[in-house]
């Protein structure tokens, strides 16, 4: 069985490969980090240009589109330190 963060990777490796510039990173609560640039996605933590954070329970809400990611930060379920743009480009390809 796959750990919470091997799950987000294999979810999210194909989205991003390609299609992101920089690096961002997704804290999960109580679970750890993943790390997004062109090449993919990783279970690792680093300096990233954006970090966005929350629960296992919001970003899989993001990822299946039942949650909208700029309402998850007004809500404060979301929290993003970094670069705001890049932070809308990447919730950008977790909705898509």
């Amino acid at each position: 069985m796959q750990t919470v963060l091997e799950d987000f990777v294999t979810t999210l490796a194909p989205k991003v490969r390609g299609t992101i510039k920089g690096t961002a990173k997704l804290v999960i609560k109580d679970h750890g980090a993943v790390m997004l640039s062109e090449d993919g996605a990783t279970a690792t933590d680093g300096d990233a240009d954006v970090t966005l954070k929350a629960s296992e329970k919001t970003f899989r809400a993001i990822l299946d589109g039942s949650q909208n990611p700029i309402m998850a930060v007004m809500s404060g379920k979301l929290k993003v330190d970094g670069n705001q743009m890049r932070a809308l480009k990447v919730s950008d390809i977790l909705t898509a």
